[in-house]
């Protein structure tokens, strides 16, 4: 099974966006200081990446409740968001 169909474990699952980007800023920083042993590097990459996936669906769901009102003859209306 490849990654991006896979489930995201739960404890990543459960966060915010807020603080899985938080979470993520600290790992990638961790990982530019270079001091983690190679294990612990591998194991922070591999969690960045399930952040990150979890991060982007957060984006999307965000962007698809997003509304744009436009106004018409009729009056106003609320449309889906299509960048």
């Amino acid at each position: 099974m490849n990654q991006a169909s896979s489930p995201l474990p739960s404890d990543i699952a459960k966060l915010s966006f807020e603080d899985a980007l938080a979470e993520l800023e600290k790992l990638v920083k961790q990982l530019e200081d270079g001091k983690a042993k190679l294990d612990d590097a591998i194991g922070a990459y591999e969690r960045g990446a399930l952040l990150k996936r979890h991060c982007e669906a957060k984006l999307r769901e965000a962007q698809a409740r997003i509304e744009q009102i436009a106004t018409t003859e009729a009056g106003v209306s609320l449309t889906p968001f299509k960048p």
